[in-house]
């Protein structure tokens, strides 16, 4: 197994099958996972990766529905829709695409989510959950990259690990699981953030560097020791004057850190293709969920 890059397919093609025997499982009992995604506004992005989370869970024979919000939508209508799919008991999962329009409140929406159909991890109750070491639902993006340390076998049991990035969606799941008493985890965690004075003084300590804060190639060669690991979880689209216009690069500096470090993931094709597995697992999980 070449560890040098730590590509997210074969991991994501592995969780694959195995979901598939729990699918025609759940279909010999007249249970469909099935996902609502809830989309706001016309961000280009948002509606490519809801586009491809909806056309994997057909792919897999799951149910998927979109439903779009124009970008000026009030509030109390996007609450309205999550209490109805949250009463819908054909509907195991519910996502709300982020970012949202900045006049709605997305605490508010993502609060408004029955804990047990938040197949994204972010409602309260979830996180709370997940501090305590016992998670109903792991955000999709940490777990991906817990899944990729799985499959290529590296050890992080009393490592120091670096999270570069404190938001809610990775940040901080993933350095609250890395030291949770977990199989993949007993990590010793630093978490940096904007605000951390001399960051490469605690980079360069690191054993594992888990960058995510959406500034391109900011992770550079001299931050880093030798044989260091780097989950690169930053997707940045950077214009050049190709033919498509831009090109998408990492927060790593793949070109300077690739003949330094042990592993690393790249970008594209490290911890992207494990976001969406992970939340078709976790649909699947909470429809298993409803079996009596």
């Amino acid at each position: 197994m070449n560890r040098k890059l730590l590509i997210g397919k074969p991991v994501s093609e592995n969780i694959k099958k195995s979901l598939v025997e729990k699918i025609n499982s759940l279909s010999k009992k007249n249970i469909i996972p099935k996902l609502a995604a809830i989309l706001v506004g016309d961000n280009p992005a948002s509606k490519i990766y809801v586009k491809s989370k909806y056309k994997t869970f057909i792919k897999f024979n799951c149910q998927s529905e979109i439903h779009h919000f124009l970008n000026d939508s009030n509030e109390n209508d996007i609450c309205d829709l999550i209490s109805r799919l949250n009463k819908d008991k054909s509907t195991h999962g519910i996502l709300l695409q982020l970012p949202l329009p900045l006049h709605l409140n997305s605490k508010r929406i993502l609060d408004s989510i029955d804990p047990n159909k938040d197949v994204d991890g972010l409602h309260p109750m979830n996180l709370g959950r997940l501090l305590q070491g016992n998670p109903n639902f792991i955000p999709c993006t940490p777990y991906g990259c817990l899944e990729i340390l799985r499959y290529y076998k590296i050890n992080v049991k009393s490592k120091h690990v670096v999270v570069i990035g404190r938001s809610n969606l990775v940040g901080k799941p993933i350095a609250a699981l890395l030291s949770q008493k977990f199989d993949i985890g007993n990590s010793t965690v630093t978490l940096c953030h904007s605000q951390t004075k001399n960051l490469s003084k605690y980079t360069k300590m690191a054993d594992v560097i888990i960058v995510a804060v959406g500034i391109p190639a900011m992770l550079k060669s001299n931050m880093v020791k030798k044989d260091a690991v780097v989950i690169d979880v930053g997707i940045n689209r950077v214009d050049d004057d190709s033919q498509k216009g831009y090109h998408i690069i990492g927060d790593a500096d793949y070109s300077s850190l690739i003949n330094k470090v042990s592993s690393i993931t790249p970008v594209p094709g490290g911890v992207g293709p494990m976001t969406i597995t992970m939340l078709l697992n976790n649909t699947i999980a909470s429809a298993e969920k409803t079996i009596i």
